[in-house]
């Protein structure tokens, strides 16, 4: 019925003056001439320009004391984390029947939520935002000239990262097969571009699960085309626009801005006497530019053996042999993509710990995260510090703490 649509859409129970007023707006069109059909559409429309459809409104209570938010909104707060969609049936049931507060039934709601398909959409808001991947499906500034097939394969890269990251969800997978896995999910196509020849497609559009990813350095995020593509120019590689992701999106390090008068590097790698590599250490020798370059070009120069649309190469579009050798910061060398992918995942363990549950708490919360919340992110990085430890804890720990199921009070300065 009208009033159920409007019960979901408002995500709680309709209050009484509400389905009277939807019973007099119907009468009224009615009286106007208007058929049965189009006085319920005239209702519906009333719905879906309210408030309480548009807005995930809550109400805090007086004074400055943080309160329990209602089952209602928690179930709310719930759903739109983990699906990014309105509450289903059962949840909905759990929050009428005032038993979603209780710890055990929020937990089991939640593991139930993850198993569930639409997780996916965790993986594409919550993810593909992190990684700067949201629109991939829109890049087109490559270079057909030199790479004609990257249009084609522009879905399937971003359907290999959603894919990754639903089944990380659903199947609580280690955190640090983020950066660590031994697998991955292709298509016929992408398993063509990547060189995967041990796994054999009846139908075009068919994807699959494929192990033994690690050993060509595909299987984690610095593997997959989507991160590699979108980090680098129309025409070249960008060690630079490479290492300042690893930096500042993976590892959450915070780095300034470059000078105003820096200029730019050559587009075209096949038109160019020196490797991409040797341009960006000869750019990178300048001191206004030295003390940033230090810390980011490694991990760039590391991932050299990937193309602009990140294919494997052994030599660049010029012809040149690649190095992909390189020292990070703090003297460790780097072999390559392998040797990155170690560095991130046990050395810079803690840092992409961090930073993990930072955006995840973020997400989680719809909001940047603020001083307050630095003793939660502490326990959710002591959790995740197990190399075997899945994301089910972080997102546990997350619903189950107070930023999560309570509000600040009504006279609380936001800053408190």
């Amino acid at each position: 019925s009208i009033f159920a649509f409007a019960a979901r859409a408002y995500r709680r129970p309709l209050q009484a003056g509400e389905v009277d007023a939807m019973k007099g707006l119907y009468g009224r069109l009615r009286g106007d001439g208007l058929t049965h059909e189009e006085s319920v559409r005239g209702v519906l429309a009333r719905v879906l320009v309210s408030p309480a459809f548009l807005y995930r409104a809550e109400q805090p209570a007086p004074g400055v004391a943080s309160t329990r938010v209602s089952d209602m909104e928690l179930a709310t707060r719930l759903s739109y984390f983990l699906w990014a969609s309105t509450p289903d049936a059962e949840l909905m049931a759990e929050a009428v029947a005032g038993r979603l507060h209780r710890p055990e039934v929020l937990r089991a709601q939640t593991r139930r939520m993850l198993k569930d398909p639409k997780i996916g959409r965790l993986a594409t808001e919550f993810a593909l935002a992190w990684l700067h991947l949201y629109d991939f499906e829109t890049l087109d500034e490559k270079s057909e000239r030199h790479f004609p097939e990257f249009r084609g394969l522009r879905g399937a890269m971003r359907e290999e990262t959603v894919r990754f990251f639903t089944d990380l969800f659903q199947n609580n997978g280690p955190v640090l097969d983020i950066l660590d896995a031994d697998h991955s999910f292709l298509n016929a196509d992408l398993a063509r571009f990547y060189g995967v020849t041990s796994v054999s497609f009846t139908r075009s559009n068919e994807w699959k699960r494929v192990t033994g990813l690690r050993p060509i350095a595909r299987g984690g995020i610095l593997g997959q085309a989507s991160t590699l593509a979108r980090q680098s120019g129309a025409s070249r590689t960008s060690p630079i626009l490479r290492g300042n992701w690893i930096s500042e999106v993976i590892l959450g390090e915070k780095l300034p801005k470059p000078p105003k008068d820096v200029p730019r590097l050559p587009e075209d790698e096949s038109l160019e006497l020196l490797t991409v590599r040797q341009l960006t250490e000869k750019h990178s020798s300048d001191p206004k530019c030295s003390g940033c370059h230090r810390r980011i070009d490694a991990y760039g120069f590391s991932l050299e053996s990937f193309d602009a649309v990140g294919r494997f190469r052994e030599r660049d579009l010029g012809g040149r042999a690649l190095e992909v050798r390189a020292t990070a910061l703090d003297g460790t060398v780097l072999e390559g993509a392998a040797g990155l992918r170690r560095y991130l995942s046990h050395q810079r363990k803690e840092a992409f710990l961090r930073q993990f549950s930072r955006k995840l708490l973020g997400y989680s919360l719809g909001r940047g995260v603020i001083l307050s919340d630095e003793s939660l992110l502490s326990d959710l990085q002591r959790k995740l510090s197990s190399r075997e430890a899945r994301v089910q804890g972080a997102v546990e720990t997350i619903v189950s703490s107070s930023q999560f199921v309570r509000i600040r009070g009504m006279d609380r300065k936001p800053e408190e």
